[in-house]
């Protein structure tokens, strides 16, 4: 029998290779989106946003699509940068920079990255959607160098940056794990696998 084929609606190798492992258990043929397609995410929410590249990725494949938005969003900030994480500066030194610059000594430096992922059927309907957050705090300085949001967001039940979680750690911890271990029910039951 012929296992169903799955798109990963993201141009994002490491996205497309951390949601492919997740899955890595099921008995599904996992692609990344053709190359050729640039989704522009002017959705208003993360919802809206993943659902923009899962329908535009299931026009092209005509395949199963999973697609999900995340942001970073600081307490002290109004949840900013949020939605617009991505675009926040041209560099994610620039990113890091501006997002310490406006925290200041702020002693308040919760934050979380937030994932909201989507399954959608061939003709690009939703079929089901999930959300995951990872809760930590912003630290006064990159644990790293060459990193983005994920170098200064430390993650206290793994005592280490985001970006240092391991895989399983990323899977059982990490926004997206979260948002991808809550979506599975309706995978396998809508897959029948």
């Amino acid at each position: 029998m012929d296992k169903p084929l799955l798109t990963i609606a993201s141009g994002n190798p490491r996205k497309v290779s951390e949601i492919k492992s997740m899955l890595g258990p099921l008995p599904v043929d996992v692609i990344q989106q053709p190359s050729q397609l640039d989704v522009k995410e002017t959705g208003v929410s993360y919802l809206e946003n993943a659902l923009l590249k899962a329908k535009a990725a299931a026009a092209i494949t005509s395949s199963w699509v999973i697609a999900d938005d995340s942001g970073f969003e600081v307490d002290a900030l109004n949840n900013a940068p949020g939605l617009y994480s991505a675009r926040f500066a041209k560099t994610n030194k620039e990113k890091i920079k501006k997002i310490l610059s406006e925290l200041g000594d702020n002693p308040y430096r919760s934050a979380r990255f937030y994932s909201v992922m989507v399954l959608c059927d061939s003709k690009g309907s939703l079929i089901s959607h999930s959300e995951g957050i990872c809760w930590g705090e912003v630290l006064k300085s990159p644990a790293y160098e060459g990193g983005e949001f994920e170098s200064i967001f430390w993650v206290r039940e793994a005592k280490c940056t985001y970006g240092e979680l391991t895989q399983e750690q990323l899977m059982k911890l990490g926004s997206r794990g979260k948002a991808a271990r809550a979506l599975a029910p309706s995978l396998i039951r809508e897959l029948k696998i």
